[in-house]
């Protein structure tokens, strides 16, 4: 009867030691500063659309994950040193990533737009009033868009520019598409953000909803001034980052994504987090 019983209980570890080994853990690296994608509260809490949405989808997949804080500047060599599995960290599928990493199907969409500080700009707001008439979103990678970039590159002349470093915003401003352009780069949004304000920059460029984020949190006049821009060297939306070799993984995320964007996840926390629905 023991050793029945020993049976018994030892089946029973197995099976858990089995079900548990299922599970993998995976670890997310997310910049933490980038609101509002990813960012923390006012406990160091990592909180925003990505930390809830890799929650959502690490659920799917049956994972157990852990969510890392990682610079912008270093995320992908981050990831290729085993730092973490994967990232979520508003990144956008573009092809010069793509040469080093893969990406998962876009979760969502990210445009981009020029802003200003609205109470003392007035000049740089009327240099941009004219390229409203392109439309309000200009596909960067579309065909026809010459005059429009023209009319950007025309608005920005002689003006200081900021943006984050190492952005698909710094590769369109450093692309030639629009002349050669005074870059002011900085490490974080925030940075960004702030000189924005203080008036060390004439204009900044980031995601729209950056800024409106930001102008909405610290009581800030933050305008955006031109159309959205997206396509081209803006990328194919925002996916999650995964080495080439993982390809087990990058698998799992799809079909969580696609599970997701069906339950209408994705919906729900872009509504949340921006204010419309984001997701692709």
């Amino acid at each position: 009867m023991n050793k029945f019983k020993e049976l018994v209980i030892s089946i029973i570890i197995t099976f858990f030691i089995v079900s548990s080994s299922n599970a993998a853990d995976i670890k997310i690296g997310t910049e933490g500063a980038y609101p509002p994608w990813n960012s923390t509260d006012a406990s160091g809490n990592l909180i925003g659309f990505e930390v809830e949405l890799a929650d959502a989808l690490c659920e799917i997949m049956g994972h157990n994950c852990s969510i890392v804080q990682q610079d912008w500047d270093g995320m992908i060599p981050a990831l290729q040193s085993k730092k973490f599995d994967a990232i979520m960290a508003g990144m956008s599928i573009t092809d010069e990533r793509q040469k080093v990493i893969s990406f998962s199907q876009g979760y969502a969409d990210e445009v981009a737009s020029f802003a200003v500080k609205g109470s003392s700009n007035y000049m740089v707001q009327r240099d941009f009033s004219n390229i409203k008439e392109v439309g309000l979103n200009l596909n960067i990678g579309g065909s026809g868009n010459k005059k429009a970039l023209d009319m950007i590159k025309e608005a920005i002349q002689g003006k200081i520019v900021c943006t984050q470093v190492g952005t698909i915003h710094q590769n369109f401003l450093q692309s030639g598409d629009v002349g050669v352009v005074k870059v002011r780069v900085y490490k974080t949004q925030d940075e960004v953000n702030l000189d924005l304000t203080s008036g060390r920059c004439d204009v900044g460029l980031a995601a729209a909803v950056a800024f409106v984020d930001y102008s909405e949190k610290s009581g800030e006049n933050i305008k955006l001034v031109g159309p959205t821009l997206s396509g081209g060297s803006f990328g194919n939306g925002v996916g999650v980052g995964i080495r080439k070799s993982d390809t087990k993984l990058i698998s799992d995320f799809n079909k969580a994504i696609d599970q997701a964007r069906k339950d209408g996840v994705i919906s729900r926390l872009a509504i949340k987090w921006f204010g419309f629905d984001a997701s692709m």
